[in-house]
């Protein structure tokens, strides 16, 4: 079966990420040269994923030795030896990936990738990335998935950790509910894949980033630290879309660092993490806002739309969500450098009616009146505005208010993440199951998801390039009007 992928286009990426000669310059000079170099390892494992093919050693020999013969002499798949040409041989795969991979490893294996993998991984994934599309979106949508590993498993009560030192049990729903989930052995993939900003133009559904790490390890913390680097680099995120399994962590190794470097956060939250949670100078933290103290309770117990609400069901709950927006305390100053930020009383924003604020029962009577106001004001009725510091809330503060209908459409890129996993899950592509790699350890196993990566990031520019063709030809063709078809009259009836 021969690769979709054009070589070229490969070679490009490769080029353009500059991993292989960084690699190189880590690799032990021996007497003898090397018939394989990186970048051409590289290249046969694309190649592999490109045809469909599992991430075995055996696939990068097949793949290269069954390139045309001028690419095999240019690559140096076939090459002079004492007047004669001599193929690569699987052993001369072999060698040089066993190199590769131990330049990429952590002296002391401890379930993450080291430095120099991460940056390896993260050059490949920017690399196969056009130009043009570097700067269509900002927002990214946040995932991890499973792959298990190809060591045996070991009981999770026994001593040591088996034939692989650095996986470990995880837990995974498998299309099911938490609670009936099922334990798996081996390690955790991350990926954060670009999607359309709000109101943004589409733009395919690319990998930008990938880390993975050891069950036993954060995965979000993970997931952060690279997109710190990534902004770090000069490619600041935007939105960041993620479901409740990242908003639930400690807001120390998520929702921190992200809004450190100018990220702004879309997720679900977890059901521990909804409704009230305290007070602060007498106003109500909720979902990530500030509410004024006689909110009713039923408005701020509000949870998300179930699936497959109907459209009277979507339509109350966006009125309901519509009148707790009016309760929230207005923010009268944004976050300054400590992340301090100022909030004002909803009456003195003129969204409700407060006896508290004389002038606010001026408003026309559609707004929301407090009927019955706290009998000893705290300060957030009583001060012009409070100051909260970026400890409040920290966990559950995002762009959006949760649940509202604004947020439940912003929220719902997300399922760009899902068709991630599906696609690198998907039998009849590349299927990331138990067996897919056949070596041990995090480094190779990474090694081969970025190139996973570069390979599937290829599909998808075609399969979106396809569809804004089809679309375009169907928006030039002229529309004509279907007439309705003419049932025949039977005869009249004679006189």
């Amino acid at each position: 079966m021969g690769s979709a992928i054009p070589l070229a286009r490969l070679e490009e990426i490769t080029d353009a990420s500059g991993v292989a000669p960084a690699i190189e310059l880590r690799l032990p000079v021996g007497v003898r040269g090397r018939q394989l170099h990186t970048r051409t390892l590289l290249l046969g494992m694309q190649l592999a994923q490109a045809d469909r093919r599992p991430a075995h050693l055996t696939e990068i020999h097949t793949a290269l030795t069954s390139l045309p013969e001028s690419d095999q002499q240019r690559l140096g798949v076939t090459a002079d030896s004492r007047g004669r040409p001599h193929q690569l041989t699987y052993r001369q795969v072999e060698h040089t990936h066993r190199l590769v991979i131990r330049a990429l490893a952590r002296p002391e294996p401890d379930g993450t990738p080291s430095p120099a993998l991460q940056q390896v991984c993260d050059q490949l994934t920017e690399a196969s990335i056009p130009q043009s599309l570097k700067n269509a979106s900002t927002s990214l949508a946040a995932d991890w998935t499973d792959v298990e590993a190809w060591a045996r498993a070991v009981p999770a009560d026994a001593p040591g950790t088996g034939t692989d030192p650095e996986a470990s049990w995880g837990h995974r729903n498998v299309g099911r509910t938490i609670e009936e989930g099922e334990m798996f052995y081996g390690y955790y993939l991350s990926a954060a894949t670009m999607v359309a900003d709000e109101n943004g133009q589409p733009v395919p559904e690319l990998a930008r980033r990938i880390t993975a790490g050891s069950p036993a390890r954060d995965p979000a913390a993970a997931l952060a630290a690279v997109l710190a680097g990534m902004a770090a680099s000069g490619i600041r995120p935007g939105d960041i879309i993620a479901d409740s399994g990242y908003a639930h962590r400690v807001p120390d190794t998520w929702a921190s660092p992200l809004r450190a470097v100018g990220a702004q956060l879309v997720q679900d939250l977890h059901p521990a993490d909804r409704g009230p949670r305290g007070t602060h100078q007498g106003a109500i933290i909720a979902n990530g806002n500030l509410y004024c103290p006689a909110t009713p309770r039923p408005l701020l117990q509000l949870g998300p739309l179930t699936p497959g609400a109907t459209g009277e069901q979507i339509a109350a709950h966006d009125q309901q969500t519509a009148e707790l927006a009016r309760y929230k305390l207005g923010v009268h100053a944004g976050e300054d450098a400590d992340g301090y930020r100022r909030h004002t009383c909803p009456a003195a924003a003129r969204k409700i009616r407060c006896p508290l604020r004389p002038e606010s029962m001026t408003l026309p009577r559609d707004r929301p009146e407090i009927l019955n106001p706290p009998e000893h004001p705290p300060a957030s009725c009583t001060q012009q505005t409070i100051t909260a510091g970026p400890e409040i809330a920290d966990k559950t503060r995002q762009k959006h208010d949760y649940p509202s209908a604004q947020w439940r459409t912003s929220y719902a890129r997300r399922t760009a993440a899902e068709r991630l996993n599906a696609a690198i899950k998907d039998p009849a592509v590349n299927n990331i199951d138990q067996g897919w790699i056949r070596q041990m350890g995090l480094t190779p196993l990474m090694l081969w998801l970025a190139c996973l990566m570069v390979v599937r990031n290829q599909r998808a520019l075609a399969a979106f390039q396809a569809r804004q063709d089809q679309n375009a030809r169907a928006a030039a063709q002229p529309r004509t009007r279907k007439r309705r078809r003419q049932l025949a009259r039977p005869p009249a009836a004679p006189p």
